[in-house]
């Protein structure tokens, strides 16, 4: 080796270690050579696709993806001692998205390159070519079919081959001739099947789709503040992108309210929401366990097949059968009911509880003509127009009873004082004030000036007392003989124990 060419092979490789991060270019530690990867630039929603008759049984042929990134192309190179003055780089070409004659068409373009450059360093044009021409040298466009080079058809050729023997396989259908492919040995498709293939894009990309925007600076809307990507998190749908602590403390509140269905974004009026991968990774392991309880249980809830067993010790979700009413659980054997959740009854009537009576009333009162139907096919007819009777006294004992304050009894008071007395339980009561009165003397209570009640024994209405007292004074002042006036008066008046007159209105 010329100290020229050692000194050529030493500039080249520290400017290209220089030019390029580690991930695009590694110098080889044994000999003088390395390997370089080469990330090509897409255009925008660039897409995929595998052809429907493809050789392979596979589950996704016939469908597209848009992807961003590719897998980079991988130049593996050792440069000989007499390069470059007269010798070009020794080197293999691989790439999983790119067929074996398309690869052999882009290492004969390297050879060309060489031929150009010969007697200067020729990495960096390789380089440069393999990364901003290759699509447009290969003839690819949107949307790239997948394939996979047939190994039946492959006729290698030496890389001693003459320089002059151009190989035409440009274009995305250039291996869809029918003549026997001539594929380059330098020439690599790394890659076992389409399906394998289809898998690894599709992982490549997501990767560096993470890469990227964890590297970039977003506003989160939240806190207003400016953070690295890989501090925040971006929701699939909409892409809108928020801190990761804001949407911490976001999703724990949510969580414990248990509104595990309204984990969305926080943008206003946007639909799109978090997968359970992006709960889990924020929010502690207690809390995403109580989130996905309560996911599987709203999940299940919206199943109209899936009905839960009814004794609280086992709460566990089953299968109800179309068209029938019995359930059975598979932990506790219990059968069951799927409408009314007790024992199952066969084809009698679902049974009515007390409380269920009240809430089957309104459900009846507020259901069109066809669920009355299926309620009184349910419960039964008699059952709900118990149901509705019950209601009517309810709402008429409402509106003209009081509840006697010793044992509950309702009583509907339709003349005579505000001394009461239950028929029940035979307790004195005012029916002013509803308190207990004395068995000994229960009229103290209308006599005492102390009371609420004074002077109340025989109504609450002033025109009433005022009456009351208009006639006693006219019947105590009338002259004896005026018995026309003490006959009217006595006929609206009677005397009552204890001295008090009682008038009747």
């Amino acid at each position: 080796m010329s100290s020229e060419d050692r000194e050529a092979q030493e500039d080249e490789l520290l400017a290209l270690a220089s030019i390029y991060d580690g991930d695009e270019f590694r110098k080889a530690e044994s000999v003088q050579g390395g390997e370089t990867r080469i990330y090509l630039d897409l255009p925008q929603n660039f897409k995929i696709f595998v052809s429907g008759n493809s050789n392979e049984c596979l589950q996704n042929s016939g469908f597209e993806y848009t992807i961003c990134f590719l897998p980079p192309l991988v130049l593996n190179f050792e440069l000989p001692p007499d390069y470059p003055s007269s010798s070009p780089p020794s080197f293999t070409l691989s790439g999983k998205w790119l067929s074996p004659t398309q690869l052999s068409a882009l290492c004969k373009h390297l050879d060309n390159l060489w031929e150009e450059h010969r007697g200067s360093v020729v990495l960096f044009a390789w380089m440069q070519f393999l990364k901003e021409e290759t699509l447009a040298y290969l003839n690819i466009v949107s949307p790239f079919e997948l394939k996979i080079g047939s190994q039946k058809k492959v006729q290698r050729r030496t890389a001693q081959a003459s320089p002059n023997t151009e190989l035409d396989f440009g274009g995305a259908a250039g291996s869809d001739v029918d003549q026997e492919e001539i594929v380059d040995e330098r020439a690599v498709q790394d890659v076992e099947s389409l399906s394998n293939l289809i898998q690894e894009i599709l992982d490549f990309d997501q990767a560096q789709q993470i890469k990227c925007f964890n590297s970039k600076l977003f506003l989160c809307n939240i806190c207003f503040c400016e953070k690295l990507g890989s501090e925040c998190m971006y929701f699939l749908e909409c892409r809108h992108v928020y801190c990761k602590a804001c949407l911490k403390d976001y999703f724990e509140i949510q969580i414990r309210d248990g509104q595990v269905q309204c984990l969305n974004c926080p943008e206003p009026k946007c639909s799109s929401v978090a997968t359970p991968g992006q709960v889990k990774e924020l929010v502690e392991a207690e809390l995403f366990a109580r989130y996905d309880r309560l996911l599987l249980q709203s999940t299940l809830d919206l199943m109209a097949d899936v009905v839960y067993c009814p004794r609280p010790c086992c709460q566990l979700p089953v299968m109800q059968e179309p068209g029938c009413t019995m359930g059975i659980c598979s932990s506790c054997n219990f059968a069951f009911c799927t409408l009314c959740r007790l024992t199952y009854h066969g084809v009698s009537p679902c049974k009515v509880t007390a409380e269920k009576l009240m809430d089957l009333r309104n459900e009846y009162l507020q259901a069109d003509e066809p669920n009355k139907r299926l309620l009184e096919q349910r419960y039964g007819k008699r059952v709900i127009q118990k149901a509705l009777e019950e209601l009517e006294s309810q709402e008429w004992l409402e509106k003209n009873s009081k509840n006697c304050p010793c044992c509950g009894t309702p009583i509907e008071k339709l003349d005579g004082c505000n001394k009461m007395t239950c028929t029940g339980c035979m307790q004195y009561f005012c029916w002013i004030c509803m308190g207990s009165l004395s068995r000994a003397n229960p009229y103290k209570h209308f006599n005492d000036p102390a009371s609420p009640c004074f002077n109340r024994i025989l109504g609450q209405e002033p025109t009433s007392c005022k009456k009351a007292a208009l006639l006693l004074e006219i019947f105590r002042s009338a002259p004896p003989h005026c018995l026309e006036t003490r006959n009217l008066i006595s006929s609206d008046c009677r005397l009552i124990p204890g001295g008090l007159w009682l008038i009747k209105f």
